[in-house]
Parts: structure tokens; sequence; C-alpha cells
């Protein structure tokens, strides 16, 4: 386990500016951060050799270095903001196994241990099991049916957010409805280039959530605006940026670099923007929340 460092700076002055007021002049809402726990997987053996989403292309070269470079920076910020940072060994042969957040849920000590779609992801499945196993998660159960864990799996409050339409099968919300006993709300995502859930929306806080509207059919668009009249609604180019690829404690939010609108909105709510460069790994279609898989434990 890797013990947080003393409090460092933040990226860029960019993103460590002090928050202004909001547009309507009023002070934006006091965050309180939240020490977090994660899981990450160093990508050695990362590259693009197969594809499975929009963003991969295995005819364009890879930087594997470059890539170990950006994800050990990502690392780097989040010890900086005192959170615990676990690893789990890369597998040879896995090259997207970086996106530890496809690996499992993990709520309240409980941990659903994802199915994967594709078959070049498959062994992950069984890797991230025995992680947990033999790193205090004696709760848990592979899902039955098709779920990618934390990539289309957020909970917000009560609530567990649950996407589909390209990878987790519909039928895997029932299941963890039952073995989190948290309802599950399910999303409906109609654009192939947001295949996950957490590519077009991400938990800022117990109540708060930014995403992309065209991410998502008429009907779940509908939901969520009846659950988060107040969201953070992200534009089409930070979208794109993969922005709403990111993680917060309830104050920091970790974002890709590029998402710089997005940004100055988080930043008019109160949040702290932290921007950060997954470059070469978002030519496999991920970026900060791909890379961190949040262990919740029991309390």
């Amino acid at each position: 386990m890797d013990r947080p460092s003393p409090p460092g700076p933040s990226t860029s002055p960019r993103w460590a500016a002090a928050s202004p007021t909001a547009p309507d002049d009023r002070d934006p809402p006091m965050r309180t951060a939240r020490a977090r726990h994660y899981l990450m997987c160093r990508p050695t053996h990362f590259d693009v050799v197969y594809s499975i989403n929009p963003w991969m292309d295995p005819t364009k070269p890879v930087d594997t270095p470059l890539a170990i470079a950006q994800w050990e920076r990502l690392r780097e910020v989040y010890l900086n903001l005192g959170h615990t940072v676990d690893t789990i060994d890369p597998v040879p042969g896995l090259p997207d196994m970086v996106f530890a957040a496809n690996g499992a849920t993990v709520i309240a000590g409980r941990a659903l241990v994802a199915r994967f779609r594709d078959a070049e992801r498959r062994a992950e499945g069984p890797a991230y099991h025995d992680w947990l196993r033999d790193n205090g998660f004696p709760e848990l159960r592979t899902a039955a049916f098709t779920n990618e864990g934390e990539g289309d799996y957020l909970p917000v409050g009560d609530w567990l957010l649950a996407g589909t339409g390209f990878r987790s099968d519909p039928r895997s919300h029932d299941e963890a409805q039952e073995f989190f006993g948290r309802p599950v709300i399910g999303l409906q995502l109609v654009d192939p280039d947001y295949y996950h859930l957490d590519t077009a929306l991400t938990a800022l806080d117990e109540n708060t959530v930014a995403y992309h509207p065209g991410a998502f059919s008429p009907g779940s668009r509908a939901v969520l605006e009846r659950l988060f009249p107040d969201a953070v609604r992200a534009s089409a180019a930070d979208a794109a940026a993969f922005g709403l690829n990111a993680t917060s404690d309830g104050h920091n939010v970790v974002l890709p670099q590029n998402a710089t609108g997005l940004a100055d909105q988080l930043r008019d709510r109160g949040f702290n923007p932290i921007g950060v460069d997954l470059s070469e790994l978002l030519k496999a279609g991920g970026s900060v929340k791909c890379c961190t898989l949040e262990l919740r434990r029991a309390h």
C-alpha cells in the first residue's frame, strides 16, 4: 500500500486558482474533501492492439513509457491530496488492465466483480477478484451478467446510477440492486463515443453530478433532470475531451486538463479542478476515472 505524501501543489496554476464568485455574484458553496481509498494498475503492458470502442485504433503508435509517466503523475496527484492508493500487479497480455475502474464495483465492503463483454478483457475479472479477496473484501461475487464495474456503476448518495446501451447488460442492474441493497437507477447511453457511464457522467459529491446530456436517451435525460436539477451540464467539447471521466473527493475534482470549460463550471460551483494529462491512455478510450477504482469499505 502506498502512503500519501504531504499535500503539494496541483498540476498548474490555472487549476489551483482560487474560486471566483459565481456568475450571479453569490459566493459558491463550501465543499468538503473526504480522503478516498483507490486501486490502480500501472500500465506496464499498455498498448492498443485491438479495437473494442471508437477511440481505439491499432494502426496508431502507442508510447507505453509516456503512458506510464502520465499514470504516475495521476497517482502522485492522489497521494498529494491525501488519498490512499493501492496497486494491483499488471498481467502480461492484458493491455487494458490499467483501467481499474472496470474491474469491480465496491460499496460498503461488498464487491461485485466485473464480467466483461469482450473476450480481450475477460481475464481481467479473475485478476481483480483475487486481489479483492486477498486484500480484505471477503463479501465478493462475480457478476452473472455482463457488468463492467465502475465503468457503468456510479454511487451517488443512496442511489447507484447504472449505465447500459453498449456494455453492461440491463439485467445486471437488478443483480446489483439485490447485491448492494440500494436503489439502482438505469440510464441508457446512445452515443458510442460514450460507451460507459463514466465517460458521460461523474459524481461530484453525495448530491451533485456533472453529465453530458447528448450521451443519454431522452428518457434518461429526463430522469437525470428530475434527480439532479442543479447538475453541471458539460458541453460537447468538454465531453469529447473526456472531461467527465473524472474523480472527486467532494472538493477536489481530478479531470483531463483539456476540459477547460468544465473546469471553469466546477470552479464556479466551489470545486477545485485539478487538470492532468492522460492523452496517451485516451488512445484506448480511458482517462482519469477509468484508471481509478474506489474501494469503499464498510463503516
